[in-house]
């Protein structure tokens, strides 16, 4: 799966899930009217709210009133979902009210009367619909997602499919789709579908030119199955040109976030390598492993490669970051400050608290409780680490390649610009929704965040998202891991020669990293592969 991605945050109250959603709730239950003649309470549907252009109405008498309200207990946090009796007007006005006092940009928003929209279609409105500098839409992380997915996804680690990570590389025809990588024991890696592969058919349809929408929908239903259990084929070519075809189940697949970790000898220098796919709490005892082996081995130099990870837990970023430099590098200075929209100069408008930066975390965290613990974090005490990025590094990767800077610790960005979110935000559950809009942008110790162009390794930096580095194009045509993979052996050879490789210098690879992307209007989408993962917003009770 693709991962474009989101930012998440550490704030000082309690929570895992949906900020804000699938906990308690500070207003009262509406009143039960009792039919005299039976013992069954039936809850009363409260008065339907109306929309009056200027006017909004306070937030908590609208939150959790449902049209088809859950019931039951949610699995995730064992206790009672917190929905009640309303309607779709409660909760299109609570979106409405819940942006224009949170939303970054909420005086670009337009008043519109919700009365003709889907709750949805609705909220796909409430963002700014501005433009950059550049041309490009200013937000482009504005999204919802069924909150049991978004719960399933960020807190046990599983995604349905097949446990490919494709690179897009067109989503129209012709289209093209390479794997870019397969999850440890998923179906697909079960079958020995091979990184590089480049699919041409589907389910016998021409996944390359089929343009008709009976061919386009059961690409969709193939590629993004609803269930578990379904079985569809799927047509490649392999690195060497042979035709290979598989099929492959749906399943529940278990996310790997750190992959390959190892070892290498570039001259006289030990290099840590691994890869870093995704910022959840499955990764933090990862990569407390991975630090432990590169001190073990006594690496001088780090290369992280973080070119298909689309972000998650800023803490975690923040732990990693506080990992790969230690407190000398460190001292007192933070990893990241956050700044919401004018009405909350000091205060933080979801936890309430007073706004303090995000530190450097140097202990390990209890993703499950949300409280840091006493155990110490290693560290390798570096001043310079090497990071591999394409257009999918995004988000909390972004945070930890800029954090890292405020610090004086060098960066060396060896592949294509990074995808450029220096926002985010508060997942926010809302009657089974799980709703992302901007809200917070964030700047590190040297007060610089600027990058929503995104980060471009360039051999003569001059602008100040240029980082020192080399622009080289992903090579699916070699393992990740690999120390013949392009990106990687570029890094090995900058740890030797501390300079790019002549064979990079091309304008063909400076083209290619400086390159804009465009999410609008795929042909081909699905809410996972677009925003997927998303960040936790994780808040600590506990602070530094």
């Amino acid at each position: 799966m693709k991962r474009f991605a989101y930012r998440g945050t550490v704030v000082l109250c309690l929570l895992l899930s949906a900020c804000g959603g699938g906990g308690s709730d500070s207003q009262s239950t509406p009143n039960n009217g009792t039919d005299p003649g039976s013992s069954t309470t039936t809850p009363t549907t409260p008065t339907t709210p109306i929309w009056a252009a200027g006017q909004y109405a306070a937030e908590e008498t609208l939150k959790n009133f449902c049209a088809a309200p859950r019931t039951g207990i949610d699995p995730f946090s064992n206790t009672a979902y917190p929905d009640k009796a309303g309607t779709a007007s409660h909760e299109k006005l609570w979106l409405r009210s819940w942006s224009n006092r949170t939303y970054l940009w909420y005086k670009e928003l337009s008043d519109l009367d919700p009365a003709s929209y889907s709750t949805q279609a609705y909220f796909d409105l409430l963002k700014t619909t501005n433009k950059t500098d550049s041309g490009v839409a200013k937000d482009n992380f504005h999204f919802y997602q069924d909150t049991a997915k978004y719960k399933q996804q960020t807190q046990s680690a599983l995604n349905s499919g097949y446990g490919i990570d494709w690179i897009y590389n067109s989503v129209r025809p012709p289209r093209q789709l390479t794997v870019g990588y397969t999850e440890p024991g998923s179906p697909a890696a079960v079958a020995a579908l091979n990184r590089g592969s480049v699919l041409i058919e589907v389910d016998g349809v021409n996944f390359v030119n089929d343009s008709t929408q009976d061919g386009v929908n059961k690409i969709n239903a193939a590629l993004f199955p609803n269930k578990a259990g379904e079985s569809h084929q799927f047509t490649v070519l392999d690195v060497d040109g042979n035709r290979h075809s598989y099929t492959l189940v749906s399943a529940e697949v278990l996310t790997v976030p750190v992959h390959n970790v190892k070892v290498l000898q570039s001259g006289n220098n030990k290099v840590g390598y691994l890869q870093f796919n995704t910022h959840i709490a499955a990764a933090q005892p990862q990569l407390i492993s991975a630090i432990e082996q590169f001190r073990a081995a006594a690496v001088n130099e780090l290369v992280v490669d973080l070119r298909y990870n689309g972000g998650g837990l800023l803490s975690l970023a923040s732990q990693f970051a506080y990992m790969v430099s230690g407190p000398n590098q460190i001292q007192s200075r933070f990893f990241e400050k956050k700044q919401f929209n004018d009405k909350y100069p000091t205060i933080d408008p979801v936890s309430g608290g007073t706004l303090e930066p995000t530190p450097f975390y140097n202990r390990s965290i209890d993703y499950t409780t949300g409280r840091l613990t006493n155990q110490m974090l290693p560290n390798l005490s570096l001043n310079r680490v090497f990071v591999l990025t394409t257009d999918n590094t995004c988000s909390a990767s972004e945070v930890f390649i800029n954090a890292l800077r405020g610090i004086d610790v060098e960066v060396i960005q060896i592949g294509g610009k990074t995808c450029g979110k220096p926002y985010g935000f508060y997942p926010t559950d809302n009657c089974g929704t799980t709703y992302f809009t901007i809200q917070f942008t964030g700047v590190n110790a040297k007060d610089f965040g600027d990058f929503e162009a995104g980060f471009v390794p360039t051999q003569a930096p001059k602008f100040a998202t240029d980082i020192k580095g080399c622009p080289v194009a992903d090579d699916p045509s070699k393992p990740l891991g690999n120390a013949q993979e392009g990106m990687l052996k570029t890094a090995l050879n900058y740890v030797n020669i501390n300079s790019c490789p002549v064979l990079v210098a091309t304008q063909q690879a400076e083209d290619l990293a400086a390159a804009p992307r465009n999410h609008d209007g795929l042909a081909i989408r699905d809410p996972r592969t677009e925003y997927p993962l998303h960040d936790i917003s994780i808040r600590l009770p506990i602070r530094e």
